[in-house]
């Protein structure tokens, strides 16, 4: 199921790409160079809706139940989707589109998900065995945290050609065999069918990029990245195995917080986009662009298979 689950997400994506690109061309959906950009010329966007129908329909189907959290994650994953595809079109023409209700669309999204039974419950003591279950205030807040958290520090990293989807694929990967050590079928699922999205993109984004996913399409993978891990390795989690997904999400979880503290001591608004992320910083130091990309991967990498030796040794103990 997870080879059929990998194959169907990757051929859809590589099969939609090259029509939406015509479309996007068509209908002048493009993003155009500008002072903090890398590329010199227009990229049609778009890619956002081959990846959110190259995820939905092999979940959709080969999920073995529907149930109100499948309903919650399509609801959720449309809502993230749409606000983020006018977010795109409104920087096709120059213009910015308003934080604030972008801000609570996605918030909306990850209610949706948690009222519809994805949460953060509580976690477990070590050797004891003692589950802590979390006051359901407490639950709600880390939940939405975690989901909006995940969703922007992974399209804050969508910088440069192949890196956000890069990047996004080995988190995914580092989820996928998470779940199957812990036995997790459906989260192993979605994490597969990400891992397929996100190299069927990549075959187009890699440098130099045919197409962008843009806002709408970083946000969706950031979106379910965050609800995997919810759905997997936040569940039954100890207060050391905690780690696992943040340290699975190492890189733009960290950066982020540098950037946004860095914004925040400047007196810049931590949502303005500026050339301070990771990437720009490797650039500036000298690095080519397909360097940065490479060297960002090994630090993924590297802070993934962490994650995974630190979720083997916390099951041993």
């Amino acid at each position: 199921m997870y080879v059929i689950a990998f194959i169907v997400s990757l051929v859809i994506v590589l099969a939609l790409i090259p029509p939406l690109r015509k479309l996007a061309i068509r209908v002048d959906f493009v993003d155009r160079p500008t002072s903090r950009k890398i590329h010199k010329e227009p990229v049609p966007h778009l890619a956002s809706i081959a990846i959110f129908l190259g995820f939905m329909i092999p979940y959709v189907i080969l999920s073995r139940h529907w149930d109100l959290e499948m309903a919650g994650i399509v609801a959720g994953s449309l809502l993230i989707l749409g606000i983020g595809i006018v977010d795109d079109w409104y920087k096709t023409r120059g213009k910015d589109f308003p934080a604030l209700p972008k801000t609570i669309v996605q918030v909306g999204a990850a209610v949706i998900v948690y009222f519809c039974g994805i949460s953060f419950v509580g976690v477990t003591i070590p050797f004891t065995g003692h589950m802590v279950v979390f006051p359901e205030w407490l639950q709600f807040i880390l939940t939405i945290l975690w989901i909006f958290g995940v969703t922007t520090v992974i399209n804050f990293m969508d910088g440069l050609d192949g890196l956000s989807g890069g990047v996004a694929g080995i988190s995914a990967l580092t989820l996928f065999v998470v779940a199957i050590a812990k036995g997790q079928t459906q989260s192993a699922i979605m994490a597969i069918i990400l891992v397929g999205v996100a190299l069927g993109y990549l075959k187009y984004n890699k440098p130099p990029a045919k197409i962008y996913m843009g806002d709408a399409g970083a946000t969706f993978i950031g979106f379910m990245l965050g609800i995997i891990a919810l759905d997997g390795a936040f569940k039954q989690v100890t207060v050391i195995s905690i780690l696992v997904p943040v340290l699975a999400l190492g890189v733009p979880i960290f950066d982020n917080i540098y950037v946004i503290i860095k914004r925040y001591l400047n007196g810049k608004p931590v949502y303005k986009a500026d050339r301070s992320q990771i990437h720009y910083r490797l650039l500036s130091w000298g690095l080519s662009p397909k360097q940065a990309v490479l060297f960002i991967y090994l630090i993924s990498a590297c802070l993934s298979l962490s994650s995974i030796i630190l979720m083997l040794l916390s099951k041993s103990s």
